[in-house]
């Protein structure tokens, strides 16, 4: 039989048969282990029923996947909807391009949301727009404790298969209550000391939102590394880079130290956010600096 996992714990993969719409709790075949390779939420699979009466089932192959993350750790995704919130805790827009540089390497279209818009002003609205529009990105601000833009959410959603990640205490378990009544995810609150929240979601799952509309739900990350590539490519991870392409006085221009470097230009005309370049740059440095400890 075919299916598709939808949830993965500790050894145990849940598969919904794509004939039947029906549950198999299975465990994988040895020969995964030995050719190191894990199913992952998403994957499409061959799977034997063992026990028809217990739903139980045993994962023979992994049939060829459209794409995969490695954090979060899914397949077969058309999009990703990455969640901050707009206050409570401030977006640390470092970590946030970094996850945005992640999606590029991995050709997948992003949508921010910016949820909590209910206890921000129009300043923190504006000044959000003001870094993220420019840079080709689709903005939606919503409030998942009112309800607010869920049927914009629902509508970039519709027919795609879509990961959902943010960092902890943003109301990303919040929102997806919002969006679907299948699977109530536990919410958490937030420290009003350090601003953060405590991770509700230990697993990634996929919730079917609407026909053929799903979304993966997947634990809250609070750092990513952006360094298994060389620091040459990382300029192309910045889509707003991408029209100053040849228009440096050097060939290869890092956009870093170089005169006449068009990008760098475009940062003083303010046609670039300095927040996006500054976190280019740290990006930038630490693969500089990786690259020195490797030689």
């Amino acid at each position: 039989m075919q299916g598709r996992i939808i949830k993965g714990i500790a050894g145990f993969y849940y598969v919904i048969s794509v004939v039947e719409f029906t549950v198999y709790e299975c465990k994988a075949k040895g020969i995964f282990r030995k050719d190191k390779v894990k199913p992952l939420v998403g994957d499409m699979v061959e799977f034997d029923v063992l026990d028809a009466q217990e739903m139980k089932g045993n994962i023979t192959d992994i049939l060829p996947r459209k794409n995969q993350l490695i954090r979060p750790a899914v397949a077969n995704i058309d999009q990703a909807l990455v969640v901050f919130a707009v206050a409570k805790p401030k977006p640390h827009f470092n970590l946030l391009d970094r996850f945005l540089v992640m999606m590029e390497r991995c050709d997948v279209p992003v949508v921010i949301c910016f949820n909590k818009q209910d206890i921000a002003g129009m300043t923190e609205i504006e000044a959000l727009q003001e870094v993220y529009a420019g840079c080709g990105y689709k903005l939606i601000f919503t409030s998942a404790l009112l309800g607010e833009n869920i049927q914009k959410i629902k509508a970039v959603l519709r027919g795609k298969t879509t990961v959902v990640a943010g960092p902890s205490g943003v109301g990303k378990s919040s929102l997806i209550n919002c969006l679907q009544e299948a699977v109530s995810m536990e919410t958490g609150s937030i420290s009003d000391k350090i601003e953060r929240g405590r991770h509700t979601t230990r697993h990634s799952e996929l919730i079917l939102v609407e026909d053929n509309s799903y979304i993966m739900d997947t634990p809250g990350f609070s750092s990513l590394y952006t360094n298994d590539f060389d620091k040459e490519d990382l300029k192309y991870y910045f889509p707003e880079f991408r029209i100053y392409e040849g228009q440096c006085r050097f060939n290869g221009c890092s956009h870093v130290k170089e005169p006449g470097c068009a990008v760098k230009e475009a940062l003083e005309l303010g046609k670039i956010h300095p927040v996006r370049y500054e976190n280019y740059l740290e990006m930038y440095r630490e693969l500089e600096e990786k690259e020195k400890r490797r030689y």
